[in-house]
């Protein structure tokens, strides 16, 4: 379970409180991070961080105290921060022999399929030059709230690690692993070291808030590991202060916690689907809904009513019970709702397809991930 002499691909997230001192970044500790990351690469592997940190040191530069909840303050953080993060990955990174590139992100260009397209391409031409990406939330121009898009880069972590079929997620954070029960208010608290399936008792053990200026928890991590499990990759949870923690997680040692992922490995498109943001909701009947779960294709004929605006392409949910891509925009299905299909080019105009969703583009949700 723990042999990763295969893992040819790996992203490696560096926490808020790991990366960060009550002065700024940890500068020595990049260092030893980017040995870390030169020897992965010398073993003939490729390595991509997701860093967060930006708003950390953006808030110690302008000496502000305790945590930022504003979030146009935030954003502001983050635009001072993010220069000077990468300032320090530059320099940490040279001192090995390593280029390193700024990748920012926003859950908009991972939820839309063209712009998903042209990141993944993009990462793979750096990754085949030999560059180490650092991948972070462009969280001054975020159009979510600044947390809720990814929670301290956990989720991102997680859909890069997906999204590129990465082989392995190592997550490095202040904490030694995941815990049965809160080891901060449990003395008698026992690290897991293997997790097959996260179960309902994991998920209440989990903790609800991260550290000061980070959004994460244990709630985040297991949401990141759900994501992983669905693409094929392993993850590792593990304290980043941990000597040459990288180099012992690939070599098998038993540190942290193991997440390990399902059986069946889906494709990358459903995956896509499954952990797109959705931008709204069509409303079925029970009727459609026992014909989408029998493989049909979702017809207008079953649609009661629609929430939100998007166009034709967009992720939306089907009632709280699956997700699709649909061929219509909010305004056309509010046109063709609990029509037959056969009226769809009469209302819409010719050239027009006459269903809502095909199978292939209807994913059903995991009880669990709902939990999450």
């Amino acid at each position: 379970m723990r042999n990763f002499t295969t893992a040819k691909r790996v992203v490696i997230k560096i926490g808020t409180s790991t990366l960060s001192t009550e002065s700024g970044v940890n500068s020595k500790y990049l260092q030893t991070l980017a040995r870390q990351v030169a020897q992965l690469i010398e073993s003939n592997r490729q390595a991509l961080i997701v860093s967060s940190g930006a708003i950390g040191m953006g808030a110690k530069q302008l000496r502000l105290s305790g945590p930022v909840t504003d979030m146009k303050i935030r954003q502001a953080c983050a635009a001072i921060g993010q220069p000077l993060l990468m300032h320090e990955y530059h320099k940490a990174f040279a001192e090995v022999g390593l280029t390193v590139s700024q990748v920012l992100l926003t859950a908009e260009v991972l939820n839309k399929r063209k712009s998903y397209l042209n990141l993944r391409n993009a990462i793979e031409s750096l990754l085949r030059l030999g560059v180490v990406p650092i991948i972070n939330e462009n969280d001054c121009v975020s159009t979510d709230e600044i947390g809720t898009a990814f929670g301290d880069n956990d989720k991102l972590s997680a859909l890069v690690a997906s999204k590129i079929d990465a082989d392995l997620l190592i997550m490095l954070t202040d904490i030694d692993a995941l815990y049965d029960k809160d080891p901060r208010r449990n003395s008698d608290a026992q690290p897991v070291r293997i997790v097959k399936e996260i179960t309902d008792d994991i998920i209440k053990a989990a903790g609800k808030h991260g550290s000061t200026h980070s959004t994460g928890g244990m709630k985040t991590k297991l949401k990141a590991a759900q994501i992983t499990a669905t693409a094929n990759c392993r993850m590792v949870l593990a304290n980043g202060r941990e000597p040459d923690v990288i180099g012992k997680i690939i070599a098998g040692k038993e540190i942290g916690t193991l997440f390990l992922p399902k059986a069946e490995k889906l494709s990358n498109r459903v995956r896509w689907i499954l952990h797109s943001k959705p931008e709204g909701t069509i409303h079925i009947d029970q009727g459609a809904l026992g014909a989408i779960q029998k493989k049909k294709s979702l017809l207008p004929s079953g649609i009661t009513h629609i929430e939100g605006t998007f166009d034709a392409g967009a992720v939306v949910m089907i009632n709280d019970s699956a997700k699709a891509v649909t061929s219509l925009s909010s305004d056309e299905l509010k046109k063709v709702a609990g029509q037959h299909s056969g009226k769809i080019r009469d209302l819409l105009g010719s050239g027009r397809r006459d269903v809502v969703a095909t199978p292939e583009d209807i994913v059903f949700l995991d009880a669990k991930e709902k939990k999450i």
